[in-house]
């Protein structure tokens, strides 16, 4: 149902030309990374201000307008799609880092702020906000969805990076959650209820995030292998023996072959590890001996050392567009992507599974991991309009996000739930589905905060 007039009329009234039904400008915002796919939004606002966005938000829940926060575009389950029609909340004008407390090791940014931007800001105070999911992310939508990425191993996630938030929720009240103390134990955990809520409790107006000291001494290597199991097995034991890493990821046979064809590179197409230490000169270079003598044992073979921050920095770059890249070994393709996250102790056995099932069903499927932190996607590439491919990759999918739940692992370990990965919430939180659905209820009890998503409906 479109946006009633009276709600379109205040709207236009409040934002001026930062108010739009225009289709042009309404179909840029029903894009999506993935295959998922959504009519366009009834309308789209750009608001500037804390005020704006609870003003946008009192007529909203006045008319019964359904609201979806809007970041950058980049997340992969649909979390942006307004599925249901409405209003869809670009956050973007709101990109302001409003305070860097170096002494406290913490920064204050408003929420379309990105990771690249404020990392650009903490430049010359020897701090670095660490979070890195690859694509130049909103601080917002990271928070949304409870990102993490590459650093995760060693920084964590946003779970672990999120000090305080300022939050407008659906009946325009502004409401701000946590401390710039290190610890508090008053209260509920609000801070983190909304970390990784999608847009379906409130819209995130502003952050207070914990930053990190810049390393002294920074190494990056690929090294390969002769089969996938063997670089999963190094991934596994060089977790279990305390080798503190800050990336180790993973990439297969199909991803090195996506990378030499987009970079020019010549690794051998097989599986290899991406790693990276981080720490003092001595450290690192004792981490990283370590690390060669514990790969050899599994078979690794050619280390490439990136010795300068320009190696380094061309080496992430190439992982961070390991999507694009993979897109292209299938010309016109899209892709069903994958995310869950297992134990540790089940991460060979998961991958090797995963892989199997990808050839058995006969699909191209590259894959990538965060794994050190058990986490790992399939990227599999599927032609528009193919819905026996489409089939058939959603049941790889669905297959391996059962088989980690059967190893108490997680559904996704970093993309989020959205549409993607809707029908498989009950399997994984069973009773627990009706808390949640009852704190839906209580904080948009007319269900018009990025309706559809993240919790299925219940009675």
């Amino acid at each position: 149902m479109p946006i009633p007039a009276p709600a379109a009329q205040a709207l236009a009234a409040l934002l001026g030309a930062r108010f739009s039904q225009n289709p042009a400008e309404r179909d840029l915002h029903s894009q999506s990374e993935s295959y998922h796919r959504a009519a366009p939004p009834d309308a789209v606002a750009w608001p500037e201000t804390t005020a704006e966005v609870a003003a946008v938000m009192t007529i909203c829940h006045a008319h019964g307008v359904p609201v979806i926060g809007w970041g950058t575009g980049t997340s992969l389950e649909a979390q942006a799609l307004a599925t249901q029609g409405g209003l869809v909340l670009d956050m973007m004008r709101m990109d302001r880092v409003l305070e860097i407390r170096a002494e406290d090791m913490q920064a204050s940014v408003q929420p379309g702020c990105t990771r690249e931007a404020l990392n650009l800001e903490l430049r010359a105070t020897g701090l670095f906000f660490p979070v890195d999911p690859g694509a130049n992310a909103s601080l917002g939508g990271m928070a949304s969805t409870r990102a993490s990425g590459t650093t995760a191993v060693r920084y964590g996630t946003m779970r672990d990076n999120v000090l305080a938030l300022e939050v407008v929720l659906a009946d325009g009240r502004v409401i701000r959650t946590g401390t710039r103390a290190a610890k508090s134990s008053a209260g509920y955990d609000l801070t983190g209820l909304f970390v990784g809520s999608e847009g379906t409790l409130g819209i995130i107006t502003e952050l207070t995030l914990r930053l990190r000291g810049q390393p002294e001494e920074v190494a990056a290597a690929v090294c390969g292998f002769a089969t996938l199991e063997q670089a999963v097995e190094c991934v596994t034991a060089t977790i279990q023996s305390g080798i503190p890493m800050a990336r180790i990821e993973f990439i297969d046979a199909d991803v090195v072959r996506a990378f030499n064809a987009a970079t020019g590179t010549a690794m051998h197409e097989g599986p290899h590890l991406m790693v990276e230490f981080h720490g003092a000169p001595a450290s690192v270079a004792g981490d990283a001996q370590a690390f060669g003598a514990l790969a050899q044992e599994f078979g690794g073979t050619g280390f490439d050392w990136a010795t300068t921050p320009e190696a380094r920095a061309a080496l992430w770059k190439m992982r961070h567009n390991a999507y694009r890249s993979c897109l292209a070994l299938r010309p016109g393709a899209t892709a069903v992507v994958t995310d869950v996250c297992v134990p540790m102790s089940h991460l060979p056995a998961a991958v090797a599974e995963a892989a199997a099932d990808i050839r058995a069903e006969g699909l191209l499927g590259p894959m990538v991991g965060h794994v050190g932190d058990g986490n790992f996607h399939a990227q599999i590439l599927v032609m528009p309009g193919d819905a026996a491919e489409l089939a058939a990759a959603k049941r790889v999918a669905t297959r391996m996000a059962e088989r980690a739940l059967a190893v108490g692992g997680t559904i996704t370990g970093e993309h989020g739930v959205g549409i993607g990965k809707l029908p498989l919430m009950r399997a994984q939180h069973g009773e627990a589905i009706s808390v949640m659905a009852a704190i839906k209820r209580a904080l948009d009890p007319d269900n018009i905060m990025n309706p559809g998503k993240l919790v299925p409906q219940t009675n």
